[in-house]
């Protein structure tokens, strides 16, 4: 990009223009993931909605690849490409709540530690994600979950209407009654479709809730993942919990005698009750299915356990992830779960089972472009370290999972967990027979792909 087109690009924007050469370029060109290492011929760091139509025209008018970034926060690091225009969000980061009407207005850059924070002010939220700092954006318009899914669903279960900017720099506003075939595509159709520089969402009620860590041995596994199975699906809305392996990290509350130790546990999440005794109540199956090596149960602000994993897992660290949807946890993916687990290849590297099933299921399958409201978990498997020189050992630890776990799933996965270098034939897989509606869609607001880099729908042909 020649610098009278950089100079022209400064000119035309309220936010931050940055090229190779200037100071804050390399801050601004990294994202979560440490194994993404990319530099874009140039970053705009749009202030207004008015930034964001001029940065779109201008990738039009020159030619130039562009990708988006909200909160930088794909494994895949597919906001960024090297030699391309960025364009990012980060400087649209704001959340205004509306108390009486339970909604709230939140900027294209936001993460969910800005929205959690406001929302929390008048006693509501949403189900979205389990980190404080992923970016709302590309979590909801790949349909986002988190701890209050069973409770309220999906993310964009709670999506009102979005505000887009769209290939030709146009801008719109979807919902049910304005644009209403780009509303369904955004609702779990991922960063195809244009560029989202708002959402409005309806909160929930949600203040306290109950927090629960528990933790078994590995022998375990088979025992607890039976239970598991039978026990969370049929248990009440208000009770979450997702599954996973992990090392035991060195922090409160574990105690140092089990730090680093590999073994299985359950994240919960009670928005039944905050109270000691209740809970208490609440979480004494969980000697079920063997004696827990580790239970701890405390109240705790919601947007504390939106957090309490961003110290454990912080920006910078190497990340490698595959994912896969699931209706059944079968005896030969308990296998896979054990095998993988005693092979965990770093102290970071993890495997999750979301729970996607409760509220979620109550949205038919044609009414979001999330094509598997029949899942009940959505499974992630992360190979992290902060060692550069681990990266091919968690690739590999994870594509292994990966595969031994696979021939168990749905086939598809949720979008916002598949990786960079997954073939054309996952992104179909995902969205089932969704794929061809929203390639129609794809052909009516982006008919020559400006949208791209994401886990892509070509737009229809004909």
């Amino acid at each position: 990009m020649g610098g009278t087109a950089v100079e022209t690009l400064r000119e035309s924007l309220r936010g931050e223009v940055l090229g190779p050469e200037d100071a804050g370029y390399d801050e601004a060109r990294t994202v979560y993931n440490a194994m993404i290492d990319r530099r874009p011929a140039v970053i705009a760091r749009c202030a207004d909605v008015t930034d964001v139509r001029a940065v779109v025209r201008h990738a039009r008018a020159s030619g130039m690849d562009l990708t988006v970034r909200g909160g930088g926060h794909s494994g895949g690091g597919l906001c960024v490409a090297d030699g391309a225009l960025m364009l990012d969000l980060s400087g649209m980061r704001w959340v205004r709540v509306d108390p009486e009407a339970r909604t709230a207005l939140v900027g294209g850059g936001s993460r969910l530690g800005d929205l959690d924070h406001e929302a929390h002010g008048f006693g509501l939220g949403i189900p979205a994600g389990v980190m404080s700092a992923t970016g709302v954006g590309g979590l909801t318009l790949g349909g986002g979950h988190g701890h209050l899914t069973r409770a309220y669903g999906l993310t964009i279960d709670s999506l009102v209407a979005a505000d887009v900017v769209l290939a030709d720099g146009s801008f719109v506003t979807a919902s049910a009654d304005e644009h209403p075939d780009l509303f369904w595509a955004l609702r779990g159709g991922g960063g195809n479709f244009g560029v989202v520089t708002s959402f409005r969402f309806a909160l929930h009620p949600v203040d306290t809730v109950g927090l629960a860590v528990t933790l078994w041995e590995p022998e375990h596994i088979g025992a607890v993942l039976r239970w598991y199975r039978e026990f969370l699906p049929a248990a009440p809305e208000t009770l979450n919990g997702f599954f996973a392996t992990l090392a035991v990290p060195p922090a409160p509350p574990f105690p140092e005698e089990i730090h680093g130790k590999r073994m299985c546990g359950v994240v919960w999440c009670h928005t039944g009750t905050a109270d000691e005794d209740e809970l208490a109540k609440a979480f004494a199956m969980v000697g079920d299915p063997a004696p827990p090596a580790f239970h701890f149960a405390t109240p705790i602000p919601y947007p504390g356990i939106q957090a309490m994993f961003d110290e454990l897992i912080p920006k910078g660290l190497q990340w490698y992830w595959r994912g896969d949807f699931f209706d059944r946890i079968t005896e030969g993916a308990i296998d896979a779960h054990r095998t993988f687990l005693e092979a965990l290849p770093t102290d970071l590297s993890t495997m999750h089972l979301y729970p996607v099933d409760g509220a979620a299921h109550r949205l038919g399958p044609m009414d979001t472009a999330w094509a598997y409201r029949d899942a009940v978990w959505s499974g992630v498997i992360g190979g992290i370290s902060a060692e550069p020189s681990d990266a091919d050992r968690i690739r590999d630890w994870a594509v292994g999972y990966w595969d031994a776990l696979h021939p168990h799933s749905m086939g598809g996965a949720y979008v916002n967990f598949l990786g960079a270098d997954e073939p054309p034939d996952r992104v179909r897989a995902t969205y089932r027979g969704h794929y061809d509606r929203l390639a129609d869609v794809k052909r009516t607001y982006d008919p020559d792909n400006v949208f791209h880099h994401n886990q892509n729908v070509r737009p229809a042909q004909g």
